[in-house]
């Protein structure tokens, strides 16, 4: 009969985990707390622990655009060449609804074509195209030779997509005096200055 080696022998001493049955007389081990999120009662070690808040340091205050005088409106400029300050008048208005601004607080101006909307809606007569100024729960595209018919709004935006000069000079102040709270105006940066200039 061929010899087998011998099974090795495990003995008790051996290193591993071991199972054991609790005793009536020990009680079972109590689990490890796990590193998790803490609560204010239970500060970071190291830490002064409950009771007042430290003081934030000071903050620099963050820039903003003012007015020269408060009862006026914000002005804000930008720059877009004549044949593009439509296109960055509608982009202005959509980034107001964008923000939360409701649409009826929006009037957006052109000095040279018309906005396709007023176009369009010219075409059911002037009574009808008024009639949507006078609700005021919607955006209003006017031409700027009607600046003195608009309502005030809150914003005014004015395209300065056609007229150079003189019609920036004739439209910016009365533009300016409709504006609530927003003059916001989309043209070139030299037409925008000596129209504002003339009037400052």
């Amino acid at each position: 009969m061929p010899l087998l080696p011998e099974e090795p022998q495990i003995h008790e001493s051996a290193q591993g985990p071991r199972v054991t049955p609790a005793t009536a007389g020990r009680p079972a081990p109590t689990p490890r707390p796990v590193p998790g999120p803490r609560s204010m009662a239970s500060p970071r070690p190291g830490s002064p622990g409950p009771g007042p808040a430290r003081p934030a340091p000071p903050r620099a205050p963050a820039p903003a655009a003012v007015a020269k005088d408060p009862s006026q409106p914000q002005v804000q400029l930008i720059p877009a060449p004549a044949d593009g300050a439509l296109d960055a008048a509608e982009e202005a208005v959509d980034l107001l609804l964008d923000s939360g601004r409701p649409p009826g607080d929006v009037l957006l101006l052109t000095t040279g074509d018309q906005h396709p909307w007023a176009v369009h809606e010219l075409s059911f007569g002037e009574a009808a195209y008024w009639a949507q100024h006078d609700a005021g729960d919607d955006v209003f595209y006017a031409d700027a030779a009607a600046v003195a018919r608009a309502a005030t709004r809150p914003v005014v935006v004015v395209a300065l997509n056609g007229g150079g000069e003189a019609a920036a000079a004739t439209v910016l102040p009365p533009a300016l005096a409709k504006a609530g709270a927003l003059l916001i105006v989309c043209g070139e940066p030299q037409v925008i200055n000596a129209a504002l200039g003339a009037h400052a």
